[in-house]
């Protein structure tokens, strides 16, 4: 016996050493075949023999105990990935080059399905090299992908090629054969029992997987399934803390915007309870919005705020606004119509905010109504005002001599002061294209006099055939007189007439159109009156104006010299525009209730006056020779007893202060009359 261990002790160590150094399965076949090449006896062999088959087990073993402790670590790796990634591409990409190395196989994939198509995608591959495979798409019982997810069971093959287990399509059929696949296994994603996707791997050459292969992609397939559901979950978290975000901002935002309403409806009602007028509104409106507020009349004129620059009036945008009940924008603006029912009272324009949430634009609105109640109101007051002064006004001009003090004093508790100066317009409907009886018309004139007065500091009411304006001339800024002068002197301006004088004035029309005095004004006024209220009436309107005046009897005499003018203006063919009595020329002083000759004489000979007096020549005195030479040259330097050229030069710098037409028939018989009243009156 102990023989037969001696005999066989060499061989068992050389199978230890063999499995200390892990030696590949065919080396152990060796020890025995050694020992038969040695001559060893048959019970010598029949030990190495039972020793190689235990120590194959061992080795069997052991290797065994390796891949399960290299596919546990690779487990371990992938939890270890699961749980410190938070990107699913590098996750599930992870997992199937692990499924490959574990399997060892040419090629590892994983497929997702695609609800909204009905069918699965690959969605990760490692190993691959053909793009046809990496973009087929498997329909539900299709292939051994099919197959799967529709089972929810593992399944596997040697040869996809030849199996006819699964429903071959010519499309995967192409994609398999294209990438060089033969052997293929295939594991279902479950979560909560339901397939998520199909994880796969597969060489190109056949093969069987073992069972431990299929449990090992299954573990791989589980961990795949769980950074699906982790990144769905982290998606829908993400997801919903984005909405919350988004619906915190929509509440923070709606919260803002009710206050920032609420404290402008607090605002507005304050200003309508403490009487504020419209400008008040403009104001606090522009300051809750943070633009500017314009508030302008039908008319497109402002009654606070800024105008529109010219030709980009907001009239088509507040159609709109009126049409559809809210606020419109209007190029970088927003126009809200004021309407009163379905009348129209004026118009809002907000600047400077070009985009408006709902909150504010509902506040832009609400000043629309606020401003529509202020202008109600406002014209309430005034049409009430209005009437009541209107009979003042109708006894000033019936009888002002009859009590002048008590007149003073009943305008003075009207808020009307009869001392301080006066213009009084005389505005009758044009004669022609206006519809209606002479009633009705003078109602629609009495009513756009009424109109242009709003706001203003001044009364109208009927009076005879005419509508009568009282205005203040000048001192209070605001009234339409003031606003007249002020676009008349601009106008004056540009003309360009040399030294502010008339320089283009010939016919009875034509006068003094100098800068600044009362005659300007006043005809500036009348000018003004007309063109606006035939704008209101709809229908033209004559205007004739007299000169300033204060105190009862003084403003009857100009509502006389008004009247005058109107019967010139429509004598002359002018209906429809205004005049004043200075603006007449020579008609103006025999109209005029005071005969201003004065006046007239500086109006017409003014330029001529001013340069003889700066010069010492005698440009008035040649003028006059001439006129009275009747026009020859010759007779005109024997009265003036100088040389003829001396009386050309004089005339040609006559031309250049008076204009070119000084000479024409209605010209000079206006400079021959004022030369006869400088003359006869002594000036």
């Amino acid at each position: 016996m102990n023989d037969l261990h001696a005999g066989s002790a060499p061989a068992l160590r050389r199978l230890l050493d063999l499995l200390a150094s892990g030696a590949a399965t065919e080396d152990f076949a060796d020890v025995l075949a050694d020992a038969r090449r040695r001559g060893a006896p048959a019970d010598v062999l029949g030990e190495i023999d039972d020793a190689t088959w235990q120590a194959l087990r061992v080795h069997r073993t052991l290797r065994q105990h390796r891949r399960r402790e290299t596919e546990l670590t690779a487990l371990f790796d992938t939890a270890g990935d699961l749980a410190a990634s938070r990107d699913l591409d590098s996750v599930l990409q992870a997992i199937v080059r692990r499924a490959r190395m574990l399997l060892g196989t040419d090629t590892a994939y994983l497929t997702l399905p695609d609800e909204a198509a009905g069918d699965t995608y690959m969605r990760v591959t490692d190993g691959s090299v053909s793009v046809l495979f990496q973009t087929l798409r498997l329909s539900l019982g299709d292939g051994l992908g099919g197959l799967v997810a529709q089972s929810a069971r593992p399944y596997a093959t040697p040869d996809y090629r030849t199996d006819d287990r699964f429903h071959h399509t010519d499309v995967i059929d192409a994609g398999v054969v294209d990438e060089g696949l033969v052997a293929i296994i295939g594991v279902p994603l479950l979560l909560g029992g339901r397939v998520i996707g199909v994880l796969f791997a597969a060489d190109r050459s056949p093969r069987a997987f073992s069972p431990d292969e299929v449990a090992l992609l299954c573990t791989l397939a589980a961990h795949a399934a769980i950074a699906l559901d982790t990144a769905k979950a982290l998606a829908d978290t993400r997801s919903a803390l984005a909405e919350l975000n988004s619906a915190n901002e929509l509440i923070r935002a709606h919260s803002a915007a009710v206050q920032r309403a609420e404290r402008g409806h607090d605002r507005l009602t304050d200003l309508v309870l403490r009487g504020a007028e419209v400008p008040d509104v403009a104001a606090a409106v522009a300051a809750l919005l943070g633009g500017g507020i314009a508030v302008l009349d039908t008319e497109g004129e402002p009654l606070a705020g800024r105008a529109a620059a010219p030709g980009a009036g907001p009239a088509e945008a507040a159609a709109a606004s009126r049409a559809e009940g809210r606020a419109v924008r209007h190029g970088g603006a927003w126009v809200c119509a004021v309407l009163a029912g379905q009348e129209q009272l004026g118009t809002l324009v907000l600047r400077g905010r070009p985009d408006l949430d709902d909150a504010d634009r509902r506040l832009f609105e609400r000043a629309g109504v606020v401003t529509a109640l202020l202008l109600l109101l406002r014209r309430s007051v005034a049409e009430t005002e209005n009437r009541v002064r209107g009979e003042l006004l109708a006894d000033l001009l019936t009888a002002p001599d009859r009590d002048p003090a008590g007149l003073t004093a009943r305008g003075r508790r009207l808020g009307v002061d009869l001392g301080r100066p006066h213009l009084v317009l005389v505005a009758e409907p044009g004669r022609g294209g206006v519809g209606g009886g002479p009633a009705a018309v003078r109602s629609r004139l009495a009513g756009a006099a009424g109109r242009y007065l709003f706001g203003a500091r001044g009364i109208s009411a009927e009076h005879g055939e005419a509508v009568v304006l009282l205005v203040p001339d000048g001192g209070g800024g605001g009234t339409p007189v003031e606003a007249g002068a002020g676009a008349g002197a601009g106008a004056a301006h540009e003309s360009g007439a040399p030294d502010g004088g008339a320089a283009g004035g010939g016919t009875a029309g034509r006068g003094a159109a100098g800068g600044g005095t009362a005659g300007d004004v006043a005809q500036r006024a009348a000018e003004r009156a007309a063109e606006r209220l035939a704008r209101l009436a709809g229908f033209p309107v004559t205007v004739g104006v007299g000169r300033p005046a204060s105190g009862p009897v003084a403003l009857a005499a100009a509502y006389a010299e008004g009247q005058r003018c109107v019967r010139a203006l429509r004598v002359l063919g002018r209906d429809g525009e205004g005049a004043s009595a200075g603006s007449l020329g020579f008609l103006g002083v025999l109209l005029g209730d005071g005969h201003d000759v004065s006046g007239f004489v500086g109006a017409t000979l003014g330029p001529l006056l001013d340069y003889d007096a700066r010069r010492g020549t005698e440009l008035v005195r040649t003028l006059r020779a001439y006129f009275d030479c009747g026009g020859s040259l010759t007779r005109a330097k024997d009265e003036l007893h100088v040389h003829v050229n001396t009386v050309v030069q004089r005339l040609d710098r006559v031309e250049v202060l008076l204009g070119q037409d000084w000479n024409g028939p209605e010209r000079s018989l206006e400079l021959q009359l004022a030369l006869r009243l400088q003359l006869l009156s002594g000036a």
